[in-house]
């Protein structure tokens, strides 16, 4: 029976100081949901990309995801080097974060040891197509995925799905799910509306600590929350466990992107409803979803099937863009998903490419130049993406910082992450008078090396001298105290001097400090309280939503101060304190995916006692040097006053996209004419907004794309640049399908028809097709036709035909899309007379025409190539 429980005490802690890997998972850390083993028919995403890819990187599914930090969860160094961490402050911990980090990995088993030495080399992959494409609404209100009771992830009276922690409910059979009611799949699939829903991707995207949440004093979340059933023991049963009786968003705080989300009207708003929203938040990535949606305004954002389309996750990560979901020559959507999946984190490629090189991937080593690609042109979607979540605006000596994101800018796992505003001060002269916000050089020391890393100089500025944006969380002084009575040890690190890297605060001056205080620290396995969260929250986030999920800021009576009842702005005003002798200023907002303090951390916390992650904090560490410190990436910029020039390039005109064979030929303004400072131009792909680099072509003012597949539509985008630091906006963007006009033709080689042959008994039966043209009342008519290249002779795949049987009786089978060997086939089963003779097929001789063929990129050359038959 349930139970409403507050801590009282723990039960004795099993936990060995120098076992770093659970063999078996405790029971705090359980989750329900399918559990590992239950499904077994997940693919690798390699078999997926036989079909969804290879034939359009702009738009098909598997190069986009292969560039996304889903597609390299597995790989990712940030994750190795917390995982340590995670398994020294408790032990079993790590698969909680192997749960989203390799979701294959964790549903097949080797999860455990919870170190993630039993994970194989595809499970790399993180995320994987599978993994998306089995998810059935935990709530069970559509499809049931593989759920066993206790490990049910709804509630059992209200029915509230368990969304977040990557509690999942898989589809047990070979279905694969999506949003489509048809396609023609080579595969078995159903319709899954969940897949639309603004739910969907709240399975990973909230983030709670179940051992936390069932065993600290305040279970881990906010004063304000809706309360915790807990038992506050390690041992007992899983049910009456934190995870097994409440929403993952009641407790054990550690992400909560999809809770800010949920919080706010950005779900509630429907894309056509975009012009309606306040005049400054129309703009950046609202109104890029708008223009994906509606193609610029010309038709409605619904989904072509008339569903309703909101501002959820999938329309702004996965954006509308017009192509074929894959290479069998499927119909053309212009609701097609762009599978990118894109966030912030354009560093973590560079990263993962340099520790690769160095063979010290902890997982997913070896990649290939496909990846390789994918990764780069993600990194280029990242920062676009940056560029869109934000707006700044200056009257007088207020700045506005608008959120055109649907979470808290900054999102996801706060930790390490930061955005500032970075003001630069110039006198009458354009002399430098002061800079707020400064990153630069600092010498430090680290495990005895002095080293020069670059990072954020002054991490608490002072009012009107800029701001930092972020979210820290930590220890309270009860939960330390009761960690320390199970056993912990009182010179636990919490912190270090980021100069001297010697540790400032530890576990045991916490326990042993005045009651009600909190250190901040990134032990985020054991973290209970959030120390401050001062991100800008999403349009419209209701207090009283925010109260229950733990999403509110810290403290609660930022950006407007509302109550119950009442919501947050969306929107940052920061009075500007100009300097004496100040006539201008540039404002840059800047954001770093992780910062040299996280860095430092996961370097000098890891004990290495773990033989398998030992050196991940020193790897990380060494990629973070390598790779450009994780350099900040400017997200919105403006000005006060009117501050010297900068970069000036000007966007060129892309005047013609003219289609070819397999080619598509550019033509755009020589904006170096004009200006002697443009040293060349850059020509992209646009991807709904997005852009993936196509070619840098110097000072060329055209330029052929080759190696297309016809039929498939590209669109591009033209910017010029002065140098590596400066580059034009965006030009217009044009579009062509290569042999759209003068396609290139095919034929039917031949037609021919016969029948299948069965032989053979048990295990030793084959079916074969036999050609004939002499058909029996009653036998199987298979008629086969077959399509190519009238100019190279190789067959056409993907074409569809229409083929006319004609003799005493006349009938007609469109039929395809025809296979790489270019076939199609119709089957027509005759009919023997009844006992007295009378129906049946008519007998006698029969001719088989293809009347019609079609494939994209082709014309048919019109001739009804034919075979005749008899039937008798």
């Amino acid at each position: 029976m349930k139970m409403k429980m507050l801590f009282t005490t723990l039960l004795s802690l099993f936990f060995a100081a120098t076992l770093y890997a659970a063999d078996v998972v405790p029971l705090v850390i359980d989750q329900p949901g399918t559990q590992p083993q239950e499904v077994s028919n997940l693919e690798s995403p390699d078999k997926c990309d036989n079909c969804h890819g290879g034939y359009n990187t702009a738009v098909e599914p598997a190069h986009n995801w292969r560039g996304s930090m889903m597609a390299n969860a597995g790989r990712d160094p940030i994750f190795w080097a917390t995982l340590a961490i995670a398994e020294q402050d408790f032990d079993g911990a790590g698969d909680l974060c192997i749960r989203c980090h390799s979701t294959a990995g964790w549903l097949a088993g080797r999860s455990t040891p919870t170190d993630g030495s039993g994970l194989a080399a595809g499970d790399s992959d993180g995320v994987e197509c599978d993994f998306c494409h089995k998810m059935t609404n935990p709530n069970n209100t559509e499809h049931l995925g593989e759920m066993f009771d206790p490990f049910i992830a709804n509630d059992p009276i209200t029915g509230e799905g368990y969304y977040g922690s990557g509690i999942s409910s898989i589809w047990g059979s070979a279905d694969k799910l999506g949003p489509y009611a048809t396609t023609n799949a080579r595969h078995q699939f159903m319709q899954s509306k969940f897949h639309r829903s603004v739910d969907f991707c709240g399975t990973c995207h909230d983030v709670s600590n179940p051992a936390v949440g069932n065993l600290a004093h305040n279970f881990g979340a906010q004063p304000t929350g809706g309360g915790v059933i807990a038992d506050g023991a390690l041992d007992g049963t899983v049910d009456t466990k934190a995870a097994f009786n409440n929403p993952p968003y009641a407790y054990g705080i550690v992400e909560r992107t999809f809770s800010e989300y949920k919080s706010g009207l950005v779900p509630q708003t429907l894309v056509d409803d975009y012009p309606n929203l306040p005049a400054d938040l129309q703009g950046g990535a609202l109104e890029a979803i708008y223009n994906a949606a509606t193609k610029f305004g010309t038709k409605s954002a619904n989904y072509a099937d008339g569903d309703p389309r909101y501002y959820s996750c999938q329309s702004c990560h996965l954006r509308p863009v017009t192509g074929q979901g894959c290479n069998k020559n499927p119909e053309i959507r212009d609701d097609l998903p762009l599978h990118d999946m894109t966030g912030g984190n354009y560093w973590m490629p560079s990263a993962i490419q340099w520790l690769d090189n160095q063979s010290k991937l902890r997982l997913g080593g070896g990649l290939t130049q496909v990846q390789v690609n994918a990764l780069d042109d993600g990194a280029l979607r990242a920062r676009e993406q940056l560029e869109l979540a934000a707006t700044l605006s200056v009257t007088g000596d207020t700045l506005k910082v608008v959120n055109h994101t649907g979470h808290k800018l900054i999102s996801g796992y706060p930790e390490g992450r930061r955005m500032w505003l970075n003001i630069v001060w110039y006198d009458s002269n354009g002399a430098v008078v002061r800079e707020d916000g400064a990153y630069g050089p600092m010498d430090v020391t680290v495990n005895g090396q002095q080293l020069t890393v670059d990072t954020i100089l002054d991490l608490h500025p002072a009012t009107g001298e800029g701001k930092i944006y972020e979210a820290h969380y930590g220890l309270t002084q009860e939960w330390a105290a009761q960690l320390l009575s199970l056993g912990y040890d009182p010179a636990t690190p919490l912190s270090y001097d980021r100069v001297t890297g010697a540790v400032d605060f530890t576990l045991g001056e916490l326990g042993a400090a005045p009651a009600g205080t909190e250190q901040e620290t990134f032990h985020f396995v054991l973290n209970n309280t959030v120390v401050k969260d001062n991100r800008i929250p999403p349009y419209g986030m209701s207090y009283d939503e925010a109260s229950i999920r733990n999403a509110l800021p810290v403290p609660a009576d930022q950006y407007g101060n509302p109550g119950p009842g009442q919501a947050y702005n969306y929107f940052d005003e920061v009075t500007l304190l100009p300097p004496a002798g100040a006539a201008s200023a540039t404002i840059d907002l800047l954001y770093q995916p992780t910062s040299f303090e996280y860095q430092q951390f996961l370097l000098l916390a890891n004990k290495r006692a773990n033989t398998f992650l030992a050196d991940e904090g020193v790897n990380m560490f060494d990629a973070w040097l390598a790779t450009g410190m994780a350099q900040p990436h400017i997200m919105a910029s403006t000005t006060w006053g009117t501050p010297p020039a900068t970069c000036d390039a000007q966007a060129p005109t892309l005047f013609t996209t003219t289609p070819g064979n397999s080619q598509v030929t550019l033509e755009w303004t020589d904006e170096a004419s004009g200006d002697p400072n443009v040293a060349g131009y850059k020509v992209y792909y646009d991807q709904a907004g997005k852009a993936q680099l196509v070619a840098n072509v110097g000072l060329a003012t055209s330029y052929v794309d080759t190696g297309l597949t016809n039929g498939q539509q590209y669109c591009y985008k033209v910017t010029s640049y002065y140098d590596a630091g400066c580059e034009s906006p965006f030009s217009n963007i044009n579009c062509a399908t290569p042999n759209n006009q003068g396609q290139t033709s095919l034929n039917v080689s031949k037609v021919e028809t016969g029948k299948s042959v069965t032989t053979g008994k048990g295990k030793n039966q084959t079916t074969t097709f036999t050609l004939t043209s002499s058909f029996n009342l009653g036998d199987e008519v298979v008629v086969r036709a077959y399509a190519v290249d009238t100019s190279t002779g190789q067959p056409v795949s993907g074409t569809t035909m229409t083929i006319e049987i004609s003799g005493p009786e006349t009938l007609t089978f469109t039929v395809g899309p025809s296979g790489t060997d270019g076939m199609v086939e119709a089957l027509w089963k005759t009919q023997t007379p009844n006992r007295k003779g009378n129906g049946g097929t008519t007998p006698g001789s029969y001719t088989a025409a293809v009347i019609q063929a079609s494939s994209a990129g082709y014309t048919w050359d019109g001739v009804n190539t034919q075979t005749s038959f008899t039937l008798q």
